[in-house]
Parts: structure tokens; C-alpha cells; sequence
């Protein structure tokens, strides 16, 4: 473990400063390559333009003619919580537009797997759609694709994963990631992607007279068309222009989805994040997401980064993991509260499930990781584990749980449950920085022909199959190709932080201020380090399994806790600590949360 502090820019945190940011928040800033204050600005009007995406200008037409024509439209879904928002916002948005024929179908994690499969485009015909629009997946279904298109369906791919060596066939891609796309944000979620869709739609649909140009202001910059307006009639109607429909109540979806699928927070995504966030502390939002906040035990107007990533969007992957993720979707459309509770306490329900059996697989998975190495030894380059007793839905959760303890890239598997399939195992895998994990998969696949059956993903996390028979092999390839691309300094825990923090910050309403901030991967909530002294310490929690701290911080009290750690420190020891407020009995005082200690 070794905890490095990140390097502060002085010219640039003395100008945010100097524009009116907050000192501290101006050091956080320009620690995370933020130089002038108008890069702060979260406004709609600074989202990037939808005409920089390519394939979408073709997508909006086919979309456009569909609602003319009166065509039946159908979303096929991702299992996981970008994927039913992005359903969600799909189906939404389609629906404000005025789309009259609007389906979805959601394929199951055990008997379909990942993605649009050739069966699934059999179902999506069978429902008498006419049109296929995937969202937060597609860009590697080439042959499902290909089967819609056999079927007489029209398609349209929104995807942001990355393409394998061939592009599906379909009428249109929308995907930042596909080769020749000049769109900046590289980072944007499925869900995302599917917003974007919607902009371009409306502004194709106002450029066909279906909506007064008039109704609203100009564009905004960046948004091709402004997000306000109001209710439409169909799209197909004969009459005067009507004022274009509102599609900003749907950033609260986008919000959620782009920070549970744990995508890159750059500048276009934050601001996306930020207008989602503004609006469910305002109160705006649909009746499912209010109802999930409720459920988790969490307070809307204040509602943060952290809610969506721990608190919400697991509820609604564990549909996705355990049961059907139809019952997250139908959670994030409906707009009756009642309807909305009673789903949101399922989800709830399914979750605590799902906990559970983490737990087990976790330790059981931990113990057969570290008994690859021995006490003494450092763990191998990459870690793969096996066991026919694991449940393939929460093998993903499991690996970076592995991942987080051990710092290293590893890959859980469990036997696949779909029928005929029982020779198959099915693999989800989390990675560390300089290991990019999907382009692991392909030299392993090309290394060793035929042990791959499938695989996809991003550079921190992926996703394959293999047979039973081969695991074997790959566990030792993909260990290869970690020791190859991997040195000692990859391969030991770094913790970046931004320095030490002043006493004078050590305040709740400060803490309350870094909360309301965008926060997430690659724009990291603010960790602070330095000695400290530690007075006390004592395990705490149902198994004993969490340390609390009590220590003192710059001359001051100050009480800490180490979530999942059980191994005490010494007198004096360096700490990683983000900051949180612990509320008991009306009183409100500052704790620190323990990332990491350099002994």
C-alpha cells in the first residue's frame, strides 16, 4: 500500500480561487485537471452537441419515419442498471415524442445472456415489432442483428461498449466507441447514448414541422435543441406544429445510469450527473426513483453521487442478478407512488438476497484466491477462481471484492444455469489501473484459439465464457499476459489523495459541500491523508468486522471508521480518509472513513 499525494497545479487552483471558488474545493478542482472556472459550469447549454455522434442523424430519421408511418418500436435492454435506465429513458422519451407503439423486452442473465442474440430478435418479431432499437448493448450482436434484419426488422444500435473486428449490419449505430465517431466524451453511458438519441429525434421531428421551433428559446449550445417545451400529440398527426415536449425530466434516469455503470466521469458526463442530481433534490423525478430513495433509507434533497452508486443502483442490478430485471424497468416507468413502493420494497428485498449470498461467495472465493500464493508471497499477477457452487448472477460483485483486497486483475466464474449449457462457465472479471482488461481477453483469445467461447467488456471490467474443460488454460494465459504488461509498481495498491486537510475544514456543513459535488471514476471524491494518533480502536458491527478509531487530527478529536478491515494500527500511523458526517441524537460532527493506512 503506498499513499501518494496528487499533484495540485498552484496556477490553477490560485484562478478558480481567484474566479470566487471555494479554496478548498478550488485545490480539488485543479488536483483533477479543472483550470478555469467556466469548466464548472454544469449548465444544459454546455453539453456536448448530439451532432458530433455518429450514426445519429441516420437514427433520428429512422426513428422519425417509424412514428410517421405508425411502426411498432421495441427496446432491447441490458440486464444491469445502465441498461434498464437507459430502457427507461428510451421508452420515455419515445413515448413524450409521441411514439404510440412502445415495447421492450429485457433478456434473462441465465437463458439468454448478454446482449441481442439471435433468439431474442425470434422474440422481439414474434411481438410484431417492426423496429429493434438496442440500448446499452448490440455494437458485438452481429449475428443477432443479422437475424432481425432476416425478419424483415429495421434496427438501430445504441451502444457504448467497445466494437469487436466486425460491426453489426444494422440501419443505424450510435455508439461513441465505434471507429470514425469524432464525439469527445468517449465515457458517455448506454443510457447516455439514448438521450442523445432523443435530442437528435426531437430536432429532426422539429425540422419536419411536427414541433414549433418557435415554442422555445434557440438552441442552447450543445444540445442541438433546447430540453424545455411541453406535452406533444402523436407524431404522426395532421395539424399546426405543437410545442415540443420536455425531455429534461428524464436526466434524472440518465443521472443514475451513467454513475451505476461507474463510466468515466468527464466533463459532459458530470454535467449530465449534476442536472440529475438538481432535479431529484428539487423533488423532480419519477415516482419509482423517490420510491427507491425511500426504500434505501435515503434522503432526496440531499441526494449525492454516493446514493446513486451504493444505495440505488444496486437495487436495481439485483433484478437483474436474481430475478428479472423487467421489474426494475417497470420500477422506473411507472408514475403511479403506490405502484412504485411496492416495487421499489421488492427490489429492496431481492438486494438483502443478494447481500447474502455475496457474503458466502466472497469469503469462499477470497480463500481459494489467497490459497494461489503463500503467506509470505505476493499474490500472482492476475487471479481466476472457480467454484461450481457460485451463483453466476453476483459473480461480478465478488470479483471486485478479490480485486479491491488483493490488487489485482481477477475473474470469478460460475457454471452457467442455461439449458444445454452445463459444461459452460460464465465469467466476470474487474481490473486495476494499466491492466485493460477486455484487450487481455482478445490476446488470450488469440493466443489460445478456441478458449473463449465469448467475451466483451471495457478496460476495468469484462466479462467472458470458456468451457469447463479450458479454465485451466485460461486462468494460466490470462496470468501470462498480467506478468507481461504488469511491473512492481502496477502491481502495488496506490491510493492517490489530496494532501492533508486544514482543521478548519474538519466542519459538517464543509462536509456537506463536497457532498452536493459531482464525484465518481476519474474524477475521485476527495480523499485526504496524514499522520495522525491513533488513542483507540475497537472492532465493531454484527461480525466483528469493521474498526472503529478514535484518534486525534491536527491537535483535535476526532472518531474514524475502517469499513471491512480488522487488523489493528499502530500509535502513529498514516492514514487515507475521505470525510462524513455522523448524525446521533440531533448532533451532527465530522467522522473520517478510512481508505488505507501506509504502515
Amino acid at each position: 500500500m503506498k499513499i501518494i499525494a496528487r499533484d495540485i497545479p498552484p496556477r490553477a487552483a490560485w484562478a478558480l480561487e481567484q474566479a470566487g471558488v471555494h479554496p478548498l474545493l478550488a485545490r480539488l478542482y485543479a488536483a483533477r485537471g479543472v483550470r478555469a472556472k467556466d469548466e464548472l459550469d454544469d449548465g444544459l447549454g454546455r453539453l456536448l452537441p448530439p451532432s458530433g455522434l455518429k450514426g445519429i442523424d441516420a437514427a433520428a430519421r429512422l426513428l422519425a419515419d417509424a412514428m410517421a408511418q405508425n411502426k411498432r418500436l421495441c427496446i432491447v435492454a441490458d440486464y444491469d442498471c445502465d441498461g434498464a435506465t437507459a430502457c427507461a429513458v428510451g421508452v420515455r422519451g419515445l413515448r413524450l415524442l409521441g411514439a404510440t407503439h412502445v415495447d421492450y423486452l429485457v433478456p434473462d442473465r441465465v437463458t439468454d445472456g448478454y446482449g441481442l442474440t439471435a433468439s431474442i430478435a425470434r422474440r422481439v418479431a414474434e411481438r410484431g415489432a417492426d423496429v429493434l432499437i438496442t440500448v446499452d448493448n448490440g455494437i458485438a450482436s452481429v449475428e443477432g442483428v443479422a437475424e432481425a434484419k432476416a425478419l424483415g426488422l429495421q434496427v438501430l444500435v445504441t451502444d457504448h461498449h467497445l466494437p469487436g473486428p466486425e460491426l453489426p449490419a444494422a440501419d443505424a449505430i450510435v455508439n461513441p466507441n465505434q471507429p470514425g465517431c469524432t464525439f469527445e466524451s468517449k465515457s458517455m453511458a448506454g443510457v447516455g447514448v439514448m438521450f442523445y438519441v432523443l435530442l437528435a429525434l426531437r430536432a429532426e421531428l422539429r425540422a419536419r414541422g411536427v414541433f414549433d421551433a418557435s415554442s422555445a428559446a434557440g438552441p442552447p449550445q450543445g444540445a442541438s435543441a433546447p430540453l424545455g417545451g411541453s406535452e406533444p400529440r402523436e407524431a404522426g398527426s395532421v395539424g399546426a406544429p405543437r410545442p415540443q415536449p420536455k425531455l429534461d425530466p428524464l436526466l434524472t434516469l440518465v443521472a443514475l445510469g451513467t454513475v451505476a455503470d461507474v463510466v468515466k466521469l468527464d466533463a459532459n458526463n458530470r454535467r449530465l450527473v449534476a442536472q440529475g442530481l438538481k432535479r431529484i433534490r428539487a423533488g423532480q423525478m419519477p415516482a419509482g426513483v423517490a420510491a427507491l430513495f425511500t426504500a434505501a433509507g435515503r434522503k432526496a434533497p440531499v441526494a449525492t453521487t454516493f446514493d446513486f452508486g451504493f444505495a440505488l443502483g444496486p437495487r436495481i442490478n439485483a433484478a437483474g442478478r436474481l430475478a428479472d430485471m423487467t421489474l426494475g424497468i417497470e420500477c422506473l416507468l411507472t408514475d403511479d407512488a403506490g405502484r412504485a413502493a411496492e416495487l421499489a420494497a421488492t427490489l429492496d428485498g431481492i438486494n438483502r438476497e443478494r447481500r447474502e449470498i455475496e457474503g458466502g461467495m466472497r469469503d469462499q472465493a477470497l480463500l481459494m484466491a489467497e490459497s494461489l500464493f503463500q503467506e509470505d508471497e505476493e499474490p500472482p499477477p492476475a487471479i481466476s477462481v472457480f467454484d461450481p457452487d457460485f451463483h453466476e448472477g453476483v459473480v461480478g460483485i465478488v470479483a471486485s471484492r478479490i480485486k479491491d483486497k488483493l490488487h489485482r486483475p481477477t475473474f470469478v466464474f460460475a457454471a452457467s444455469s442455461a439449458p444445454g449449457k452445463a459444461h459452460e462457465l460464465k465469467g466476470s472479471g474487474r481490473s486495476i489501473p494499466g491492466f485493460h482488461l477486455r484487450d487481455a481477453l482478445d490476446l488470450v483469445a488469440k493466443r489460445h484459439p478456441g478458449v473463449l467461447l465469448k467475451f466483451g467488456g471495457h478496460a476495468m471490467a469484462a466479462g467472458c465464457t470458456v468451457a469447463e474443460e479450458a479454465f485451466d488454460v485460461f486462468e494460466q494465459a490470462l496470468a501470462q499476459v498480467a506478468r507481461e504488461w504488469l511491473d512492481a509498481a502496477a502491481l502495488t495498491r496506490r491510493i492517490e489523495t489530496d494532501g492533508p486537510l486544514a482543521p478548519e475544514y474538519c466542519r459538517a456543513d464543509m462536509v456537506d459541500t463536497l457532498h452536493r459535488e459531482v464525484w465518481g471514476q476519474g474524477f475521485a471524491p476527495p480523499t485526504f491523508s496524514e499522520e495522525v494518533q491513533v488513542l483507540s480502536q475497537r472492532l465493531v458491527g454484527e461480525g466483528k468486522n469493521h474498526l472503529s478509531i478514535k484518534l486525534i487530527h491536527q491537535g483535535n478529536p476526532i472518531d474514524a471508521i475502517w469499513f471491512s478491515h480488522t487488523e489493528p494500527l499502530p500509535t502513529r500511523v498514516l492514514l487515507a480518509f475521505r470525510l462524513d458526517v455522523n448524525e446521533w441524537k440531533g448532533e451532527r460532527k465530522v467522522q473520517f472513513l478510512v481508505e488505507g493506512a501506509q504502515l
